[in-house]
């Protein structure tokens, strides 16, 4: 894949999709943690001033309200809807995905759909 702006991070959300299929269907029964690499974000871009975090929240192939403006998220979720896999467990459950400044990623299943 061509990286550019909007997509930049969708190669290595690749790398970790059998991971996040894991997270998902593991979280029905707790949150699920995993520590990502720092260096491959750091790689593809030094944001040291706006940093890697994010918060997003999904249900049927879709992010939720606002939760997700950066392209780090939005790679991620790219990912997901590429997969019959999650795109049907996102079906029925809302998941909220959360990484870190130390670059741990937390997903967990939301009991009720909320906008925000």
């Amino acid at each position: 894949m061509i990286s550019t702006d909007s997509s930049k991070y969708f190669w290595i959300w690749e790398k970790y999709r059998p991971v996040l299929l894991k997270m998902m269907k593991d979280s029905e029964n707790d949150t699920q943690t995993y520590q990502l690499s720092p260096h491959e974000f750091q790689d593809v871009n030094n944001k040291k001033s706006t940093g890697y975090s994010f918060n997003l929240k999904a249900h049927q192939g879709k992010i939720l309200g606002k939760s997700a403006k950066n392209a780090i998220a939005k790679d991620m979720m790219q990912v997901l809807v590429q997969s019959g896999t999650a795109k049907g467990l996102m079906d029925d459950t809302v998941y909220e995905f959360k990484m870190d400044k130390n670059f741990v990623l937390t997903v967990s299943q939301v009991s009720e759909k909320t906008e925000e």
